[in-house]
C-alpha cells in the first residue's frame, strides 16, 4: 500500500464528478423568443419545454410558431395563466388587408390544443347555391355528417366586415357565414375554404366593446392548452422556475430536467447550482489561506 496526496485543488474537478452526478453540461434553453416570454410548457429548442409541445410550437430566429397540417402560425401572445396561446393566419383577412384565397385552418387531431369559446370564424365570399354552409340537412345526399347552418343571429355582426375598406375594395357579395370553431364544421377539426366554396376568412376573439366597429376588433385564434390528463402544473417545474431555471426533458423515455442559466442541467432546482458556481468564484480568493494551512486531501491506493 503506497500513500499519495494530492493538492485539493487539483482534485477539484474529480470531486466535482463524485458529488454531483445529477449535474450535466447542456445548451441553455432562452427564457424568451424574440417578446414572448418562454415558460412551461413551451421551450426554445429541444430538451426544453414539454415534449409533447415540442413539434407544434418551435422558436426560429426569435420567431415563435404554431404549426399544423394546414401550415406555420405567427404565435402573438401567450397567457400563461389561463393557458391560452394567440395566432394569426398571414392569409387571414382583416380590416387591414383582405387575402384571397385562403385555405383555411385547422388543427392535427393529436395536438394538445383546442378552441376557445371566445373564437368566432367568418367565411367571406360563400357561394350562395352550391356552398354546403347554406344548404339544410335534407340536401345532404351522401348521408354524411352535415355540416351545420350559419348563426343568423350572428350574420349582422358578421357583415359588418364587409364595411372595412380592405374588404369593401373587392367588391365582394355580402354572403358571409359566422360559425364557432373549424370543428362545426365537420369531424376533422379543421374547415376548407375550397370545399365549403368561400374565397376566404376572418377569425376574432374579442370585440374589443365595440361590435360595430370591425376596426378594433381582435383579430386571430385563440387556443387552449392543457397540461396534462388533470391539467396540474407539475411541481418541480415550478421548482425549477422559481429557481431561475426552464423545465425541459431529457434521454429516450423524456426524463425531467431543470435547464439553469449556465446551460447545466440539473434533476432538481438551480439554486444548488448557482451556490457551487459562487463557491468555484471564491476559491481564488481562499487559495493563500488553504496554502498557509497547507490542507491536503489524501487517497490511499492498493
Amino acid at each position: 500500500m503506497k500513500l499519495k496526496h494530492y493538492s485539493f485543488f487539483a482534485l477539484l474537478p474529480l470531486i466535482s464528478l463524485i458529488f454531483l452526478p445529477s449535474l450535466v453540461s447542456s445548451q441553455a434553453c432562452q427564457r424568451a423568443c424574440g417578446n414572448v416570454p418562454m415558460k412551461y410548457p413551451f421551450g426554445t429548442g429541444v430538451g426544453c419545454g414539454d415534449p409533447r409541445f415540442q413539434q407544434y410550437v418551435t422558436c426560429d430566429q426569435q420567431t415563435l410558431t404554431l404549426r399544423t397540417h394546414t401550415g406555420t402560425y405567427p404565435i402573438t401572445n401567450i397567457d400563461y395563466s389561463n393557458q391560452v396561446v394567440y395566432i394569426s393566419d398571414p392569409s387571414m383577412s382583416t380590416c387591414g388587408s383582405c387575402t384571397q384565397p385562403s385555405k383555411g385552418f385547422g388543427l392535427d387531431w393529436d395536438a394538445p390544443f383546442s378552441f376557445t369559446d371566445d373564437n368566432i370564424f367568418t367565411l367571406l365570399d360563400c357561394s350562395t347555391t352550391s356552398s354546403p354552409i347554406f344548404r339544410s340537412n335534407s340536401y345532404n345526399v351522401d348521408n354524411s355528417s352535415a355540416v351545420p347552418l350559419c348563426d343568423k343571429q350572428g350574420a349582422p355582426v358578421c357583415s359588418y366586415l364587409y364595411s372595412c375598406r380592405a374588404i369593401s375594395m373587392l367588391n365582394l357579395p355580402i354572403s358571409s357565414c359566422c360559425v364557432y370553431t373549424p370543428v362545426d364544421l365537420g369531424p376533422s377539426f379543421e374547415f376548407n375554404l375550397q370545399k365549403l366554396q368561400c374565397s376566404s376568412y376572418s377569425a376574432f376573439y374579442s370585440f374589443s366593446g365595440q361590435e360595430s366597429n370591425p376596426d378594433n376588433w381582435k383579430y386571430g385564434i385563440s387556443l387552449k392548452y392543457k397540461f396534462n390528463v388533470y391539467n396540474n402544473y407539475p411541481n418541480p417545474c415550478a421548482d425549477c422556475e422559481k429557481s431561475g431555471g426552464v423545465c425541459g426533458y431529457t434521454g429516450s423515455y423524456n426524463s425531467f430536467i431543470c435547464n439553469c442559466l449556465n446551460g447545466v442541467n440539473t434533476t432538481s432546482t438551480c439554486y444548488f447550482v448557482s451556490s457551487f458556481n459562487n463557491g468555484l468564484r471564491l476559491l481564488p480568493l481562499q487559495t493563500g489561506i488553504c496554502s498557509i494551512f497547507n490542507i491536503h486531501i489524501f487517497f490511499l491506493f492498493f
